[in-house]
């Protein structure tokens, strides 16, 4: 079974879907309706615009998710997913590719999350930081007796985590994670604390969007950052998107029940190949490849 997954924010570069644009009419089409629907030329943004540019949330998130719909758009009837996942961001990605949303309402929630994320991020000074080598009971634990708001984020795969929350608090935990014998635990240069209680105000923001937008039944089961199971009910999938924002993002968990379900093939559809590495980590013997034209 094939299982198409999506990446997340930090998978961007300079030029990114320039050869969707050049390669397909319909490639063409849907980066002109983006750039109405956004109000701005991102599309020139993509192709053109510096690192530090694409660095922008309000630009990064929607240009990643362009360049992985897009693709899968013109991919036509070699796209043919029997599950799909995203990572983060990239979950809106996967739910216009299984045909739960459309594009246009894919791409506006899309925006909407990044203003959104912004904005927490400057009303709370916070950050995140990678962790290595140490068993995710031990990081949760560390987390807890830590003063202050830090979490577990990203379950990226075994001794693989990434904690989230204010910036002392970040501080003194990865010092208490160095002692408990990480690897490393290494502060990520990121804009504030995502997936943590401090992008509360960005949840709130962004459930009148989702909640004000169309979900429709998929035409394959999606495994979303929440519950990490396959799920088909439009209903359930809204409300699972809701809390993602403030829930961590459980990729080894998702991977691990896609496998348990018979995924045996993986494909990552858009800007870069993490999830193809976080694949492989999480089970060797795993088929994983990047999405063509």
């Amino acid at each position: 079974m094939k299982a198409y997954v999506f990446p997340g924010q930090g998978a961007q570069f300079t030029g990114m879907g320039q050869d969707l644009y050049e390669a397909s009419s319909k490639a063409k089409d849907l980066f002109s309706q983006a750039n109405e629907v956004l109000g701005f030329d991102i599309t020139k943004i993509m192709f053109e615009g510096t690192a530090d540019e694409l660095k922008e949330t309000k630009v990064t998130q929607p240009a990643i998710f362009l360049h992985s719909t897009i693709l899968a758009k013109v991919m036509g009837d070699s796209f043919k997913p029997d599950m799909v996942a995203g990572h983060s961001l990239g979950e809106i990605s996967a739910l216009v590719a299984n045909r739960t949303l459309a594009f246009s309402d894919g791409l506006r929630l899309v925006y909407k999350r990044a203003l959104a994320m912004q904005k927490a991020c400057e009303e709370a000074p916070s950050t995140m930081a990678a962790v290595l080598g140490l068993e995710d009971h031990v990081v949760e634990m560390i987390c807890a007796d830590t003063t202050g708001i830090v979490v577990a984020a990203n379950y990226n795969c075994p001794g693989q985590l990434v904690i989230s929350g204010e910036i002392e608090a970040v501080n003194a935990a990865c010092e208490a994670l160095k002692e408990a014998g990480a690897r490393r635990a290494l502060l990520l240069p990121v804009g504030g604390a995502f997936h943590s209680p401090l992008m509360e105000p960005a949840r709130e923001e962004l459930a009148a969007a989702i909640e004000g937008t169309t979900f429709t039944a998929p035409a394959c089961p999606i495994y979303q950052n929440v519950s990490t199971f396959a799920v088909t009910d439009p209903a359930e999938i809204q409300k699972n998107l809701i809390f993602q924002l403030t829930a961590p993002v459980k990729w080894t968990q998702s991977v691990q029940n896609m496998i348990k379900d018979g995924a045996t093939h993986f494909i990552e559809v858009g800007p870069g190949n993490v999830l193809q590495g976080l694949v492989k980590k999480i089970d060797r013997s795993a088929e994983t490849e990047k999405a063509t034209l």
